[in-house]
């Protein structure tokens, strides 16, 4: 899994409470190979029917086409426990998203997936949607060892994460490389049961 230390990157803003992982990746391309599953993120709102980007999606727009980090609203990643979902936003090159609040296991597939969920207060949040939607391309700077966000006007903005899940984006561990880094002591316990 990749690291994450710090992000300085592009953030889209898209609004909308409820935001359901059926959105995120519609269910007819769960049974697809994963490959570049980028290309199915958003897929029913960033194009129509015969597949023409829709010009009036935020993704679809020239400053917003290079995002690694999202900023949503209130219960992102609802419904459907699909890990696809955020196999499809981490292979678009989504590396954080930033909300109030997140579908429970959306927020867990991210985290075992290398994509930092970031929950921040609802004005917060809402206030820097407002600000990126108002200057397009803005850059936010997501620091996970200091577990702040800074925004467009300079603000910084504490959060939170669960420290084993903070300490392996960090590592760039996920949890099969974490158990490895305690093979010893597995090989260890094993022969002194033998």
């Amino acid at each position: 899994m990749q690291t994450f230390r710090t992000l300085d990157a592009v953030a889209v803003p898209i609004a909308g409470i409820d935001i359901d992982t059926d959105q995120i990746l519609p269910a007819r391309f769960m049974h697809k190979k994963r490959e570049n599953y980028g290309r199915y993120f958003f897929h029913d709102l960033r194009f129509d029917g015969d597949g023409t980007p829709r010009d009036d999606f935020i993704l679809n727009k020239p400053a917003f086409r290079t995002a690694k980090i999202v900023v949503g609203d209130r219960n992102f990643g609802c419904g459907s426990s699909r890990e696809q979902a955020v196999h499809a936003l981490a292979d678009f090159g989504i590396r954080c998203v930033i909300a109030p609040s997140f579908g429970d296991i959306f927020q867990t597939n991210c985290l075992k997936n290398g994509v930092l969920p970031v929950v921040l207060r609802d004005p917060v949040v809402r206030e820097i949607r407002e600000a990126l939607e108002a200057q397009p391309g803005g850059h936010l700077t997501v620091d996970l060892e200091s577990e702040t966000v800074t925004d467009l006007a300079g603000s910084v903005h504490s959060f939170s994460t669960d420290p084993f899940a903070r300490s392996c984006l960090l590592e760039g561990l996920d949890e099969i490389d974490y158990s490895l880094t305690l093979l010893h002591r597995i090989r260890a316990f094993e022969a002194s049961k033998s």
